[in-house]
């Protein structure tokens, strides 16, 4: 079975610049990819079923973007094979880390691989885009700047980084938190340059700190060792730390209330990497 991570991002700032006719928001943000996140699991059928053998309490096939992905793959290609596809979660629903997205753009690479159907990055991109916006940045495996509705990319190479992660005991609706009509919108555009020259903003922060008190107090006890955010569009926040070890002590006093961890932060998805050795080597992440 090939085994491929479905890595986690933070949203290093997010700025909502506009929205569109349909509805949608136009913003600006920056990916960091992390070396923590899901896992997923491949295994090629010959009968065509597609089959996910660890079901996510609660979410039905349909609402899975896994088998979404899987599908959408086929309908593209007029692949007729299958697959057995294992899904090792750790990433929370609702977090603000991308989890289910970075698992869509995994099946994606890995379904690509094992049915052998020699697809580039912008053609799974592409199809990527029609599952969520955050799709994309996975597929192509960079950390990047983004813009439009999150699928204008552009890479950028990142300071080499550890992050601590603290997930509140809540999930966060992206779709009630965009509607909100006390949410930041119509920011002026600014520059890859002066974001990192002068830092930004996750402009839906204040509107969910309001309507989730939980967040509010996991960031601010973050706060107190390092300068603390939301990624996204919650619930997740998370500081930045010069070493592992620094992380991880902070990682220890935390509260049990919430779950954390601390991960590197990665200029190319591990996923890739992963890709990358198996094509080069060919020796499989396989177990």
């Amino acid at each position: 079975m090939l085994r491929l991570p479905a890595p986690a991002k933070l949203n290093l700032f997010l700025h909502i610049t506009g929205r569109r006719a349909d509805g949608y928001h136009t913003l600006q943000t920056l990916f960091q990819l992390l070396d923590y996140g899901d896992e997923l699991g491949f295994a090629g059928r010959a009968d065509g079923k597609l089959r996910l053998l660890d079901p996510l309490p609660g979410v039905p096939d349909d609402d899975n973007l896994v088998l979404r992905a899987a599908h959408a793959l086929r309908r593209a290609t007029g692949c007729v094979l299958g697959a057995d596809i294992a899904l090792l979660k750790r990433l929370p629903a609702g977090g603000g880390l991308g989890g289910g997205s970075s698992d869509a753009a995994t099946a994606l690479l890995g379904l690509n691989q094992i049915w052998n159907l020699g697809l580039d990055l912008d053609t799974l991109a592409a199809i990527g885009l029609q599952l969520g916006a955050d799709v994309p940045v996975f597929v192509r495996g960079r950390s990047a700047w983004a813009e439009g509705v999150g699928e204008q990319l552009t890479p950028v190479d990142l300071d080499f980084a550890w992050y601590l992660v603290l997930c509140p005991d809540c999930q966060v609706a992206t779709a009630k938190i965009f509607a909100h009509r006390e949410l930041t919108r119509g920011a002026l555009p600014i520059t890859i340059r002066a974001f990192l020259g002068q830092g930004g903003e996750n402009h839906c922060q204040p509107v969910v700190e309001k309507l989730y008190p939980g967040v509010k107090r996991a960031r601010l006890w973050l706060d107190n060792f390092s300068p603390a955010r939301m990624t996204g569009t919650g619930a997740c926040v998370f500081a930045r730390f010069d070493s592992e070890a620094h992380a991880r002590a902070v990682l220890a006093k935390k509260p049990e209330m919430w779950q954390g961890f601390v991960a590197r932060g990665v200029n190319q998805s591990p996923a890739h990497t992963a890709l990358k050795l198996l094509t080069t080597t060919g020796v499989s992440p396989s177990g």
